[in-house]
């Protein structure tokens, strides 16, 4: 079952939060946006989208802008990129490390684009739909705005399928009760509902694949899981008070018997526009 807090996430209140939390979650995104494995999973997302020559494509969520000057690159010397986030503190940081790429930043909101009917050749959102409040509402307007022909890839995490091993399974429960429960504020069944979505928004030739993502290190799955991180702030919730402690032994321990294992899989979905 989907957990639904939209208005509570992190990812939709950065313009409102401190400067520790704000920091936090841009070096985050960064971080995330340098791991090894998520760059795999956009390199299935770049291979669905298809960019190419001359278009003018959409980047959603774009964090520090990283994708959509990698995409303006396969849309040169003609094309354009348009990169789209909803906190204006996230928009002036990606704007502060263009790189001369034919990318416009702009502050926008996913379940209401600002732009006429079939704006772009091709869309694409990452890891965004899991905060929305209508990710339907989100789905049809990244369709509305693609021409007819256009691709639209939606990427998301599938927080249902995390799981660790080499801990407690008592403690693992625990932690997963929280994350489940809503302490990460997402749609946790997301990945998983990417294709369904394009279906019912009308899209033909859809396709998805389920990226598989794995750590034996925690140092290195702290990148993309909050909750093996230790440099996360008390305050963002993520780890109730009560389990630090022993979760954090329980990781240490299985790390030190080579015996730590953490999995989640981030799925990739597209389609194409009538």
């Amino acid at each position: 079952m989907s957990t639904v807090q939209p208005d509570r996430s992190p990812f939709t209140q950065l313009d409102q939060m401190s400067q520790e939390m704000r920091d936090s979650v841009i070096a985050a995104l960064d971080g995330m946006a340098a791991d090894p494995q998520i760059q795999r999973v956009r390199a299935r997302a770049l291979d669905a989208l298809r960019p190419a020559p001359g278009q003018r494509l959409l980047d959603v969520g774009c964090g520090g802008g990283e994708v959509a000057r990698g995409l303006a690159a396969y849309a040169a010397p003609t094309g354009h990129v348009t990169a789209v986030d909803l906190a204006e503190a996230v928009v002036e940081i990606a704007r502060s490390r263009d790189d001369g790429s034919h990318v416009t930043y702009e502050v926008g909101d996913v379940q209401k684009l600002g732009y006429p009917d079939g704006s772009f050749d091709g869309a694409r959102t990452e890891r965004v739909l899991q905060h929305v409040a209508d990710p339907d509402a989100a789905v049809a307007e990244l369709v509305r705005v693609t021409r007819s022909g256009g691709r639209v890839c939606l990427i998301d995490t599938e927080w249902d399928s995390l799981q660790f091993d080499g801990l407690p399974l008592e403690l693992v429960g625990a932690m997963r009760q929280t994350l489940l429960g809503g302490v990460m504020l997402h749609h946790t069944d997301m990945g998983r509902t990417l294709r369904r979505r394009l279906v019912r928004a009308g899209l033909t030739e859809v396709a998805c694949e389920p990226v598989p993502l794995w750590w034996t290190d925690p140092a290195k799955a702290a990148v993309v899981l909050p909750m093996v991180s230790r440099h996360l702030p008390k305050k963002a919730g993520i780890i109730p008070a009560e389990l630090q402690k022993s979760w954090f032994e329980a990781v240490d321990e299985a790390a030190g018997r080579d015996e730590f294992l953490a999995h989640l899989t981030i799925w990739v979905a597209v389609g194409v526009v009538r």
